[in-house]
């Protein structure tokens, strides 16, 4: 049948008269009217455009490979040709070495790295990273058998200012750029003009970048303040990633005007649900509530599930001061200690802050599941809601270890509703996992302040069942609205995660297995799930969690109907958090002017500018909490040299071995010219190194014992040296059977599940 339908949909696509049109389009046009043949007609349609039989362009549209056929060159927005001169433009990274790549302009968000062109250092003139850049291309098979070029002008700087420490040398100021952008530091001039001393930490702003043959110059724009002083770090990282500061008076003034309107009154527009028995979970500290939960059994033992969303629409409206700020920002960033919030506290910790006992507008996702979890249908709409009871994670994790203690402090209303709660997220979980959902295990590092600020350790971010009941309850209403949007023909800002290259699934297998775990092709879902689940408990998880993690896409906004891999979906897009990212902010409007009988503005190019964007600015904010939570942790042990403490090996490398603390999750490097009892061996195969002579060997997931030897902060570097080995690891057999999980695979209970964390509570779906 498959074959059938191949030829046929081959056949209507390259006719001279088609017109681009989406594989349900084509099924009807090609008389398969039926739910079962329009999905057989989408399933083979992904399949020969993987064979590159046919290609998908905007809105999912179904598009011809020929490149003369004149609506693929109308609508297909493709990565622009070489000239004839070989001229291409594109984003330069930099690595360290001074090498680094360039990805060409238009290539998709979804694409790989296989698309990049690789840059020699002598070639890469003073380009830095980020830079736009245009460059020549010399072999189409040179590094790593990727094109490889030279850059011969550099069109956009993707920043000019840059933070480091001060230092004189020999009578001269100088900057050490942090990280590892610069290898060299940077001359500042005469830097008496602004009063700066050693070891200030500054921005400077660069006057002529550096290249292979000649030193780079800048200016000293503004002082931090001494490096290691309080909240100079935070500032540091700020600068550096140019993260936005505090929002302009034309921002707030537009807040205030909002905050002046709203009165809680409800409209006939919104549905009066402040009679509901609704809730909240969310961290204890937490400051902002963007979502709430009811649920209530309804006739035939099915479920009704609410999901209710602050409506961040209403005061935020499209072309304003807010709007303006909010698509800039697209997104919060929480670092360590403060929160860089993509709206003005007025409206994100108040007005459409979903508190407790007070009237709050919101967008309700109203979905209705069968009695084994199935959902049957979903609306949304404009509601005004009345959260009864505020929830911390650690409380409602109490109540369902001692339900029956719990009874007198909740209404019964209340009480039930938790119960009710767990029982339809458990089902929902198992039902996740049985389609072929992925659970990446790779816990993020929370930072342990005082009420002063200052770092006093740190800690493995844990993920309770508290938090699943919530994350399934966001991930049920993103697919649901993501499928109403489709249903209606829309195209809207998905939240994608493209299918891995089956080359690097083909190498992760062949990776995992010479770690010792059997396992048959991981590209196959089912298998990669089984082994997500056979190293939870295992030394190495870490290491084979980093690895699934890389052979996977980056998730990405764009209107492509690429599905979510890691999910298991194939319709998906985020809906539940419009208080910290524009996207889903963008997402309300739709299904609001939906509600109103109006037709949203379809404009692809818009929406893949939009993804483009928000993509971006999510991995700033990633980045900069990661770099930040690194220089605070490095800071923390900067004067403990010599402080010992047991790890654990977390990666092998022919110059050396990393290794991460077990009471502090801090990863180190030892290099292996400071293993000094022997002259040591790396085994790619095995991924060990072994001594000649004593036979140490030191493999993934070893436990050792290992003292802290230098730290650069600057640098972000940590240098540890072993002591000796660690407790033993227990691990775990290598070989249990094989196959789907189990239908009634159950969910362990447990309080310390590690999961995908988030942070502040404002990382759902």
């Amino acid at each position: 049948m498959d074959a059938d339908l191949r030829a046929a949909i081959l056949a209507y696509v390259n006719q001279p008269a088609y017109k681009p049109a989406k594989p349900k389009v084509i099924a009807e046009r090609l008389g398969l009217i039926d739910a079962e043949r329009i999905a057989a007609v989408k399933r083979v349609v992904k399949k020969m455009v993987k064979a590159g039989e046919i290609e998908f362009g905007p809105a999912h549209l179904v598009m011809p490979t020929d490149e003369n056929h004149a609506a693929r060159e109308h609508l297909v927005a493709k990565p622009k040709k070489p000239k004839s001169d070989n001229n291409i433009t594109g984003s330069f990274r930099r690595t360290s070495s001074g090498f680094g790549f360039v990805r060409p302009e238009g290539t998709p968000a979804t694409a790989g790295r296989d698309a990049d062109i690789f840059i020699g250092e002598k070639n890469a003139l003073d380009a830095a990273d980020g830079d736009i850049v245009r460059i020549r291309i010399d072999s189409h098979t040179g590094y790593k058998g990727k094109p490889e070029g030279r850059i011969i002008d550099v069109i956009e700087r993707a920043t000019n200012r840059f933070v480091g420490t001060y230092f004189e040398r020999e009578a001269m100021g100088l900057v050490q750029i942090d990280g590892k952008v610069f290898s060299k530091p940077i001359y500042v001039g005469d830097a008496g003009a602004k009063g700066v001393a050693d070891d200030d930490k500054v921005v400077v702003e660069m006057v002529r970048f550096p290249s292979h043959v000649r030193e780079g110059e800048a200016v000293i724009v503004e002082v931090l303040g001494a490096k290691g002083a309080p909240g100079v770090d935070t500032l540091s990282i700020i600068y550096e990633f140019a993260l936005p500061g505090p929002f302009g008076e034309e921002v707030l003034e537009d807040a205030r005007r909002q905050a002046a309107k709203f009165d809680e009154s409800i409209g006939d527009d919104r549905r009066d649900l402040t009679g509901e028995t609704i809730i909240t979970i969310d961290p204890i500290d937490a400051r902002d509530f963007d979502d709430a939960i009811s649920l209530k059994k309804i006739e035939n033992d099915h479920w009704l599930l609410g999901v209710h969303i602050a409506d961040v629409s209403h005061f935020v409206q499209p072309k304003t001061a807010l709007d303006r700020e909010a698509y800039d920002r697209a997104t919060s960033v929480y670092l360590p200690d403060r929160v860089i919030p993509m709206l003005p506290e007025v409206i994100s910790n108040n007005l459409a802050s979903l508190q407790p006992d007070k009237v709050r507008y919101a967008m309700t996702c109203e979905i209705e599941f069968a009695s084994d979890g199935v959902p049957i249908g979903a609306e949304v709409f404009k509601s005004a809601i009345k959260s009864c009871r505020r929830f911390a994670y650690e409380e409602v994790d109490q109540f369902l270890a001692d339900r029956k203690g719990w009874k007198e402090k909740l209404t019964p209303e209340v009480h039930g509703l938790l119960g009710l709660m767990y029982e339809l997220s458990m089902m929902l979980r198992r039902r996740r996992f049985t389609r072929g959902s992925l659970e990446l295990s790779m816990p993020e590092i929370k930072i342990d302040l005082n009420k002063d600020g200052q770092v006093t350790g740190a800690h493995v971010e844990q993920n309770t069942e508290s938090h699943q009941i919530i994350e399934e309850f966001m991930l049920a209403a993103n697919e649901a609205v993501a499928r109403k949007l489709e249903d209606a023909g829309l195209i809207f800002l998905r939240r994608v995660h493209g299918e891995p290259d089956p080359r690097k699934l083909k190498q992760l297998t062949e990776f995992v297995r010479e770690l010792g775990f059997e396992c048959e092709s991981l590209e196959s879902r089912f298998e990669l799930q089984r082994l997500l689940d056979l190293v939870k408990d295992d030394p190495r998880s870490h290491a084979v969690n980093f690895s699934v993690l890389r052979s996977m896409q980056r998730a990405v906004y764009s209107p492509e109907e690429e599905g979510h891999y890691a999910l298991a979906s194939e319709s998906y897009c985020h809906f539940t958090s419009p208080i910290r990212r524009y996207p889903d902010l963008t997402v309300h409007r739709l299904v609001e002017q939906l509600a109103r009988g109006e037709k949203p503005r379809q404009e692809p190019d818009l929406y893949y500018q939009w993804g483009d964007h928000c993509s971006e600015r999510e991995q700033r904010a990633t980045s900069a909490e990661r770099e930040l939570k690194k220089v605070k942790l490095l800071n923390y042990l900067s004067d403990k040299i010599g402080l010992e403490m047991d790890g654990i090996i977390t990666g092998v490398e022919s110059f050396g071995i990393f290794v991460s603390g077990r009471q502090l999750p801090a990863e180190g490097f030892i290099h292996i010219s400071a293993l000094s009892d022997d002259y040591y061996r790396f085994d790619r195969a095995s991924h060990t190194i072994s001594g000649s002579r004593t036979g140490n060997t030191f493999r993934l997931g070893d436990g050792v014992r290992f003292a802290i030897a230098r730290v650069d902060v600057d640098a972000r570097e940590l240098d540890l040296r072993l002591v000796g080995r660690g407790p033993a690891s227990p691990r775990r057999p290598a070989k249990p059977p094989r196959g789907k999980p189990p239908q009634d695979k159950q969910p362990k209970r447990t309080t310390s599940k590690p999961k995908t964390p988030r942070k502040k509570g404002k990382r759902r779906g």
